[in-house]
């Protein structure tokens, strides 16, 4: 797959998981590059179908630990005003509220006493290397905060029935939704009897969607993504990863 947005490898040593934000043991962290170059078709697309370039409220039902939501909360702020997470596995959800926590100067203050607590008692080198990735990230998140302002919740929820997705979030609140959904001997769907999640989840999602929001879905190529109420705008695989785009229709 040719990156149309991403076209240069960058340095995201940075945003490592396991270093300044925290991994979910188990749980492969989702590639820095390709969440910035699905997003960015995300929104793309959402300017040039819809007209709408405001700042948008992105949501993943599927979060495990918010990894690459904190990472384009990071990446492209100025594109995104509120972060909403949501999973069924409650220490998946605690931990995504650390990680989101982590794009912000409060945040990233109290990260930056925990690395160098452990540095003074550990002395380690990695402790080192990841108190000067805290420092970078916070210089970068302080210079863009004031303008601009990134919020974020964090919710306990099984994303195929209606009613918890509703106790949090009202209709059409959601413009951009990206999730990597459960594939893999390390993740799976849980806490669900549907004979087809993906097809339960879309329905659900329906309800918070508005008629220019975007849906972005990552899973393997096993799962099948689609719905009679979706319109598919592009897909695309890279590596054991197939990325479906949806629209609302």
């Amino acid at each position: 797959m040719p990156y149309q947005y991403v076209t240069e490898a960058q340095d995201y040593s940075d945003l490592a998981s396991g270093r300044v934000l925290h991994s979910l043991p188990g749980h492969p962290a989702f590639p820095v590059r390709l969440a910035s170059e699905v997003f960015q078709r995300c929104r793309a697309r959402r300017e040039s179908v819809y007209q709408n370039s405001r700042r948008c409220v992105l949501y993943d039902p599927c979060c495990g630990a918010a990894y690459h939501l904190s990472v384009l909360a990071y990446l492209h702020r100025e594109d995104i005003q509120e972060v909403i997470a949501s999973d069924v596995d409650e220490k998946a959800v605690a931990l995504a509220k650390r990680n989101l926590e982590l794009v912000t100067v409060d945040g990233l203050d109290q990260r930056i006493a925990e690395i160098s607590e452990m540095c003074k008692r550990y002395g380690k080198a990695s402790h080192q290397e990841a108190l000067r990735s805290a420092q970078s990230l916070r210089s970068h998140v302080l210079a863009g905060a004031e303008k601009y302002a990134v919020t974020s919740r964090v919710f306990g929820a099984n994303v195929t029935e209606r009613q918890e997705i509703a106790g949090h979030l009202k209709e059409k609140a959601v413009d951009i939704v990206f999730t990597d959904v459960p594939y893999g001997q390390h993740s799976r769907w849980a806490g669900t009897e549907e004979a087809d999640p993906m097809q339960a989840m879309l329905e659900v999602l329906l309800s918070v969607l508005s008629g220019s929001s975007i849906v972005a879905i990552a899973s393997d190529k096993g799962q099948k993504v689609s719905h009679d109420h979706y319109q598919r705008v592009e897909q695309f695989q890279i590596g054991k990863r197939r990325v479906v785009i949806l629209r609302p229709v």
